[in-house]
């Protein structure tokens, strides 16, 4: 939750200054937001909205919702890698002070993700008592094209958006191409393994397993009732289920899984059709979901269809570090991204 109370927001908002002259923009949601003529520093609100900042304007960047690791800054730019851990504001445990956001005196605050209306009130009632923009962009996969242009634009960079933009629908292109030649009835079913224990998915129309979906695979888990996102899953009704593909992005799970005596009965597991997707310095599928999936998008295409997506999996990844991350990767770390 956010700790501060309205009254000493009310009186920290005061002290924000005045921008002279501000120009207007519409968000995802619709709302009108006055920018500065020029944003200078932005606070990213949680580890999405923290990624798609990073990749259209790192010098903007004032922090990061965590600390990076040392692995993960590794494949980061300096001197970004090294910004100070701020806290967040969305989702989960978010527990970022606005005491001290006030304190920063960001030019914007940018979130990306889901425009439910608790977010949408979120933004409203922190850009009410602080004085300082906050932007909401539409964190859905297939929005990824209008929400690189949206920043671009918000940010002053266009070309930069754009630029991001068009190597984003040039994927989802060569994604569409590939599974037009793929009936839906050879499709492979796949499941996505999150955690150590490997029984934590999402069903359908979960962001954090849209990219399965979206890459060619028939999500077993299927579309629910109830659940909208992440679910616990029972593990007789998975091995029913029996998926041909299992992707996972836990290293933990992707070690033990052969030697459970659960997973052991997996015709997936039998067969070796467990895959590890690389993490660094975001996890290519999700943790969390956001542009880190464009990249991830080509290499779970390549799990699923290997015969099928002629692409040079590791030249792509090569340009897309440079171009979405800043980075040129050596030979090592292209070794240790795929092994």
């Amino acid at each position: 939750m956010i700790r501060l109370a309205l009254a000493t927001l009310v009186a920290l908002s005061l002290g924000h200054p005045a921008q002279a002259q501000t120009r207007s923009i519409t968000d995802s949601a619709g709302r009108v937001v006055e920018l500065p003529e020029q944003v200078g520093s932005v606070l990213a609100a949680g580890p999405p909205a923290a990624i798609l900042l990073y990749v259209m304007a790192p010098d903007r960047m004032l922090g990061w919702p965590r600390a990076n690791r040392a692995d993960e800054r590794e494949f980061l730019a300096q001197p970004h890698a090294d910004l100070p851990e701020l806290g967040t504001l969305t989702g989960q445990g978010g527990e970022a002070n606005l005491e001290r956001v006030v304190a920063l005196q960001p030019d914007l605050i940018l979130d990306f993700g889901s425009l439910r209306d608790t977010y949408v009130d979120l933004a409203n009632r922190v850009q009410a008592q602080t004085g300082i923009p906050y932007l909401l962009i539409d964190g859905r996969f297939e929005n990824t094209p209008a929400a690189l242009r949206l920043l671009g634009e918000a940010l002053g960079v266009p070309e930069r958006g754009e630029a991001l933009a068009q190597d984003a629908e040039a994927t989802f292109a060569r994604i569409d191409a590939l599974l037009a030649e793929v009936p839906e009835a050879e499709r492979p079913r796949a499941y996505l393994a999150r955690g150590p224990e490997g029984l934590e998915s999402g069903v359908v129309g979960s962001i954090n397993t849209e990219i399965l979906e979206r890459a060619g695979g028939v999500n077993v888990l299927g579309r629910s009732d109830t659940a909208r996102g992440l679910v616990q899953v029972n593990f007789e009704a998975l091995l029913a289920a029996d998926p041909d593909v299992i992707v996972t992005w836990d290293r933990q799970f992707h070690e033990t899984h052969r030697d459970s005596p659960l997973w052991s009965r997996m015709r997936a597991v039998q067969e070796g059709r467990v895959h590890l997707s690389p993490v660094l310095p975001f996890g290519w599928i999700d943790r969390p979901p956001s542009l880190n999936r464009i990249i991830g998008l080509d290499w779970m295409a390549a799990v699923f269809y290997p015969e099928r997506h002629g692409i040079d999996l590791r030249a792509r990844t090569r340009d897309f570090y440079r171009l979405w991350y800043h980075l040129d990767l050596t030979e090592d770390q292209l070794d240790r991204l795929l092994p």
